[in-house]
C-alpha cells in the first residue's frame, strides 16, 4: 500500500453519516431530511451546504469534537495515511455554543487518541469564512495566532471565492503569518483563474486549496510551478460538485505535466462518497500515476505540511522506508 497524506479536509465535512445519526439521537434531532440509508443526500451546492451545516450543528461539546476527530483520523489511517491536516471553523463552533478554545481542545484530544491507536500525525488549520466578511476572517486569524495550541499550525480562508476583494482580507493573513503560521487559501474552485492569481498576489500563500482553475491561464500555471506553490487538489469533490464534468476533463494531468506541486485530498469525504484511498485510486486509474508517482505526491504533501521539522523528518523517513520495502518486494 502506498502511504498517503492529506492536507485539505474540512473536519465538520468529514463527519460520517453514522456518527451524525448517533449525535442526532443524543440531541433529539431528526436528520432524515439529509441522511438516509446510511448516506448523505443532497442535490446541488446549496443543499450540500445546508446538509453540511445541519450535521455540523450536532457537534456541541469538546467530547463531540474529540469523537469526530478521532473517528476521521482513525479511518484515514486505515487507508494508509500517516499525516493529516484538517480545516477548523471557529464560526461553526460558536454557532453551536462552544468557545473556539474549547472546540480546538476537543479536536486536539481526538488527534491524540487517534495517534495513540494508529500512529497518524494530525495538525489543525484554522479557517475564516470569506463570505462572513473581513472582520470575521480577521477574528479567526487572531484566534489562530494567539490560541497557543501546539497543534494549530496553519491559517486559511474558505467560503465563497466571489465574496469581497482579496485586499479586504490581507490583514488577516498578515496576522497569521506574523505568528509563524503556515498560509493556505481556497481559490480556483468555483472562482476562475483570476481568483488564484489574486490569492497569490495578495496573500503569498505556501499552498492553494484546489487551485485547479489556474489551468485556464497558462502563464499562471507557469508561475505556480516556478514559485513552488503547492496545490491541494480534490479530484472527486471537483467532479461531484460539477467544477469539471468528469475525470477525463480534470486538469490534474496538465498541471502535473507543467511541473506544479500537487497533492491529493478528499475535501468533505462522506458527502462526496470518497476518502483518501479513493482519491489516490482515481489518480492511478484516470491520471496515469503509478506507485512511484503516487509516493511522490505523498512526499510533496509531507514537504508542504505545516509541521515542525523534526516531525517532518520522521514522516519522510517512514515514507522512504515504505518505498524501500515495496521495491524489495517487487
Amino acid at each position: 500500500m502506498v502511504l498517503k497524506a492529506e492536507l485539505h479536509c474540512h473536519i465538520e465535512g468529514a463527519a460520517l453519516p453514522t456518527l451524525v445519526e448517533s449525535q442526532a439521537k443524543k440531541y433529539g434531532v431528526d436528520v432524515s431530511a439529509f441522511i438516509h440509508d446510511g448516506a448523505y443526500h443532497w442535490h446541488d451546492f446549496s443543499s450540500f451546504l445546508a446538509a453540511y451545516d445541519a450535521a455540523a450543528n450536532l457537534f456541541r461539546s469538546e467530547e463531540d469534537y474529540a469523537a469526530l476527530a478521532e473517528t476521521y483520523l482513525t479511518g484515514l489511517a486505515s487507508e494508509g495515511a500517516v499525516y493529516s491536516e484538517f480545516f477548523t471553523s471557529p464560526d461553526h463552533a460558536e454557532r453551536a455554543g462552544l468557545s473556539p478554545q474549547a472546540y480546538t481542545e476537543g479536536l486536539a484530544q481526538g488527534i491524540a487518541r487517534a495517534k495513540a491507536k494508529t500512529g497518524i500525525e494530525g495538525r489543525i488549520v484554522v479557517t475564516g469564512v470569506r463570505h462572513f466578511g473581513p472582520a470575521a476572517v480577521e477574528k479567526a486569524a487572531r484566534f489562530a495566532a494567539t490560541c497557543g495550541h501546539p497543534l494549530v499550525t496553519g491559517f486559511g480562508m474558505a467560503g465563497d471565492e466571489r465574496s469581497g476583494h482579496p485586499r479586504d482580507f490581507v490583514r488577516a493573513f498578515d496576522i497569521a503569518r506574523e505568528a509563524g503560521l503556515g498560509i493556505t487559501v481556497h481559490a480556483g474552485e468555483f472562482g476562475g483563474a483570476d481568483s488564484v492569481e489574486a490569492a497569490l498576489d495578495h496573500f503569498s500563500p505556501a499552498r492553494i486549496g484546489h487551485g485547479v482553475r489556474a489551468v485556464e491561464k497558462p502563464d499562471l500555471v507557469r508561475r505556480i510551478a516556478e514559485e513552488g506553490v503547492v496545490l491541494e487538489v480534490c479530484p472527486v469533490s471537483n467532479v461531484v460538485l460539477g467544477v469539471f464534468p468528469g475525470f477525463a476533463h480534470h486538469p490534474f494531468p496538465q498541471l502535473y505535466a507543467a511541473g506544479c506541486r500537487l497533492t491529493l485530498n478528499s475535501d468533505d469525504p462522506p458527502h462526496f462518497h470518497t476518502g483518501i484511498g479513493r482519491e489516490y485510486a482515481v489518480a492511478s486509474e484516470h491520471f496515469g500515476l503509478d506507485e512511484t508517482a503516487l509516493t511522490a505526491v505523498t512526499r510533496t504533501a509531507l514537504e508542504a505540511a505545516f509541521v515542525d521539522e523534526e516531525t517532518r523528518r520522521a514522516l519522510l523517513l517512514r515514507l522512504a522506508a515504505a518505498e524501500a520495502a515495496r521495491a524489495v518486494a517487487e
